[in-house]
């Protein structure tokens, strides 16, 4: 990565994750100069194959679907570096975006920040191994159909766990519950009995990945799930937003109107970060919508007309 900022961007994208890139390649074909700083951990990466991605029958990994979008953003002139962006200011020419090797100015700024999932006691290579194998999952609407018929546990202790349960409900019937160690309140309990689902009590002391799915052991024994569903909640990235001054839910999530934009002006948001269904599909929508919102609004403050001035596709983000 240069030390020093390239020109300014039209738009700065913070978060290559599907939301990100799928921006950046709606802007890049709107003739803007556009930017994407990428830490390289989208959630999407934990996908081992999708298949309720629209137009992918056969089933997606997520690392490939991503590459495919970066390679699509590249292909109309977006940029894409690797980087955490660690400070984002607002100043009377634009916003200026910090890493630890680079600085970036630009005339508006998207976050596609998305979230990290609360991991279970998994140790590093068993969690991946899990994944890889579809013995671990973190996304029942995405990959409930994967696991119809088959023998599934829910780990968590809230409502959205139960909740969760309750969901799985409609594919397979040999559904279990693993708590934390905390009691479930009694009309959590209730809400399970009523849905047939097992309850078993935390917390987890050993984990072994077995040919047969991943085995569990708590107080109550050990027992091998096909899949496992952590529902432990996320950790959502919206600081860099909220440290402007962006309005966000009591969670966390960036607020935004029906146009993707947040409270502070020329600051966007969509994907994860946003409250709203956790879905690729949704994030691709969002993005496309905050694309075109961004262009029409760059466009109302500096209007854009053929013949553009030409612009190198030289940013100082390396690769």
């Amino acid at each position: 990565m240069s030390a020093s900022p390239g020109p300014t961007m039209d738009c700065l994208i913070i978060g290559g994750g599907p939301a990100g890139l799928t921006a950046a390649i709606y802007l890049a074909r709107f003739h803007l100069r556009v930017a994407v700083i990428d830490e390289g951990k989208s959630r999407a990466l934990l996908i081992a194959e999708s298949h309720n991605l629209p137009g992918f029958p056969g089933g997606i990994s997520g690392a490939d679907f991503l590459s495919l979008q970066r390679e699509h953003a590249l292909l109309y002139g977006a940029a894409i570096g690797h980087g955490r962006v660690e400070d984002l200011a607002l100043t009377p020419a634009g916003f200026i975006a910090r890493t630890s090797e680079a600085s970036w100015t630009a005339r508006s700024v998207l976050l596609a920040t998305g979230v990290t999932n609360r991991r279970p006691p998994l140790d590093d290579d068993i969690h991946a191994e899990a994944l890889y194998r579809g013995h671990l999952r973190y996304c029942p609407v995405c990959d409930g159909y994967e696991v119809t018929g088959k023998n599934v546990a829910v780990i968590g202790d809230d409502e959205k766990a139960v909740a969760e349960c309750e969901f799985l409900r409609s594919f397979t019937d040999r559904l279990t519950m693993i708590s934390t160690g905390a009691r479930l309140p009694d009309p959590l309990r209730r809400r399970l009995e009523a849905s047939g689902v097992s309850l078993r009590a935390g917390p987890i002391t050993h984990t072994r990945l077995r040919s047969s799915g991943l085995e569990i052991k708590t107080a109550d024994g050990s027992f091998i799930y096909d899949a496992v569903y952590p529902s432990l909640g996320s950790s959502i990235h919206s600081s860099l937003a909220r440290k402007l001054g962006a309005a966000a839910t009591e969670d966390g999530c960036i607020e935004v109107d029906r146009h993707q934009r947040t409270t502070v002006k020329n600051l966007y948001a969509a994907g994860d970060v946003v409250f709203g269904l956790d879905q690729i599909s949704v994030c691709n929508g969002q993005a496309a919508i905050a694309a075109v919102a961004i262009r029409n609004d760059l466009n109302e403050q500096q209007p854009q007309l053929w013949p553009l001035e030409k612009h190198s596709l030289q940013t100082g983000l390396g690769d």
